[in-house]
């Protein structure tokens, strides 16, 4: 059974209104009206949102790091798959090639697409959840990645406000490591 696949990019993430905490990762059919909407936790949200503007952290984050690793080791991801749609939780692989053996890896469906940015692969879906699961629009949302974080502040001082809203919550938890993480990447952010 060979069961149509479809291209999605990541077109824009933002705060859930259906879940406190939580965001909204909108994944689009590339030249199609569709899209797929992906409750994600905010540390995912926060990786994809600082690869997809060019952020450079000081220190590489949990997704850059695996992405680094598997490219040390001479493994390259070839694709990501979201095979299954369960009560709103999307199921994904991994389709990675090292040598010349093609593993496919479980994987949560924010971390699969958090790397795919990072190593530039593509992320496809089976047509018949894309079909069951999206939103149907008239017109599509420019992916985040071709948005100039210069051209609209408005956009950029909402990113900031996340951060910082990001940074007091890690303060409040008293995770002191990720709250210097993240006044580093307020610095960064204000830099550019």
């Amino acid at each position: 059974m060979n069961k149509k696949k479809i291209e999605l990019q990541v077109l824009n993430i933002s705060n859930s209104q259906a879940q406190a905490g939580a965001y909204a990762m909108v994944l689009g059919e590339i030249n199609g009206p569709r899209q797929l909407p992906v409750i994600i936790g905010s540390a995912e949200a926060q990786s994809m949102m600082i690869e997809m503007r060019g952020i450079v952290p000081p220190r590489p984050l949990t997704h850059t790091l695996f992405a680094s690793v598997l490219k040390v080791l001479g493994a390259n991801l070839l694709r990501v798959l979201i095979y299954k749609v369960d009560n709103g939780v999307f199921y994904s692989y991994l389709y990675m090639k090292a040598e010349e053996t093609i593993l496919r890896i479980d994987a949560r469906t924010s971390d699969a697409v958090a790397l795919a940015l990072r190593m530039d692969a593509p992320i496809f879906v089976y047509d018949d959840i894309l079909e069951a699961e999206c939103l149907k629009t008239e017109h599509s949302i420019t992916p985040m990645k071709e948005q100039d974080p210069d051209e609209d502040p408005a956009t950029q001082q909402k990113t900031l406000e996340q951060l910082k809203a990001a940074l007091q919550n890690a303060i409040d938890e008293e995770d002191y490591e990720r709250a210097a993480q993240l006044r580093d990447i307020i610095n960064q952010h204000k830099k550019q």
